[in-house]
């Protein structure tokens, strides 16, 4: 759910859309070959360009994975507001939080190769300062908004009063992030996941 800046005209949208065909590029290699297949030439090929000029716009391999992760993001959150009928805003708040955590379990080619994606940089932050303080800027933001919907619930009486809104959100989500690598490892699938993830909405409902 995170908020993007509008995109800017003339050459300026070329190069943004250069860089999500790349990044679109990434995410479907990673679909096929799994992290490890990720190279220049292979994203160039997919994406219809040169290696020169996947270079270009991504020096370095870690920069095509961070491309792929903000594109991931975008296009999840495209699904999101999709599903919930075009407008988070008037959608009920019940109704986002419940998609919103769906769309953290792979369920496609598309959603895998993002949670692919997310779980492989979040693994890399682990060594990577400049990575991790991104992540927890982004997590900070993610979390907030989880919260005021929780919170939003909690004004019309549906959830507990007594509930804190921002570490209820935090546990849903490490939840959902958690069942998501379950089912990437083939612990369990998308099925189960999604059905453990109703059980603990039902439960914070009451």
């Amino acid at each position: 759910m995170p908020n993007r800046p509008a995109r800017p005209r003339g050459p300026g949208r070329h190069h943004d859309e250069r860089r999500a065909e790349i990044a679109d590029a990434v995410l479907a290699v990673v679909v096929e070959l799994g992290l490890d297949g990720v190279s220049l030439t292979e994203v160039a090929r997919r994406a219809g360009v040169s290696p020169g000029r996947v270079q270009h716009y991504f020096p370095a391999k870690q920069r095509l994975i961070e491309a792929a992760f903000d594109r991931g993001n975008e296009l999840s959150e495209a699904r999101i507001r999709e599903r919930a009928g075009g407008s988070l805003e008037e959608a009920r708040p019940a109704e986002v939080l419940r998609i919103v955590l769906d769309e953290l379990i792979p369920y496609d080619a598309a959603s895998t190769a993002h949670l692919r994606v997310r779980q492989s940089f979040i693994a890399r932050a682990l060594a990577d300062e400049a990575i991790a303080a991104k992540l927890r800027a982004l997590y900070a933001g993610f979390h907030d908004r989880m919260a005021a919907l929780l919170s939003a619930e909690q004004r019309a009486g549906t959830v507990p009063e007594g509930l804190e809104p921002r570490a209820a959100a935090r546990a849903l989500v490490a939840q959902a992030e958690g069942l998501a690598s379950y089912v990437l490892l083939g612990v369990v699938d998308a099925a189960e996941a999604r059905g453990q993830l109703e059980r603990s909405l039902a439960e914070l409902y009451g």
